[in-house]
C-alpha cells in the first residue's frame, strides 16, 4: 500500500514521538530483535507489505510494526 496516492496529507505538528507507552515498547522490541539477528530490515518491510489491505488501512503506524514483528516471530517458530 505504501507510496500510493489519494490517502490525504501527512499530518504534521504533533511533537510527541509516541502517543502511548506501548508504541515505544514496539520500537524497542524491534530494535532488540534486529540487533540479535532475528530478522533484517528487508524481512521486516516485507512483513509489513504482506499485511492484508483492509487490515493495513485500519491499523496505525505502530500497529503495523507490531503485526510485522508478530508475523516474523511466528514464521520463524520463535513465538
Amino acid at each position: 500500500m505504501g507510496g500510493q496516492t489519494g490517502f490525504g496529507p501527512v499530518p504534521a505538528g504533533d511533537e510527541r514521538a509516541f502517543h502511548a507507552d506501548w508504541e515505544a515498547r514496539v520500537v524497542a522490541v524491534d530494535a532488540v530483535l534486529r540487533r540479535r539477528g532475528v530478522y533484517v530490515a528487508d524481512e521486516f518491510r516485507d512483513a509489513i507489505e504482506r499485511i492484508p489491505p483492509g487490515e493495513y488501512l485500519s491499523a496505525g503506524y505502530y500497529e503495523r510494526r507490531l503485526i510485522a514483528i508478530e508475523t516474523l516471530l511466528d514464521e520463524k517458530g520463535i513465538a
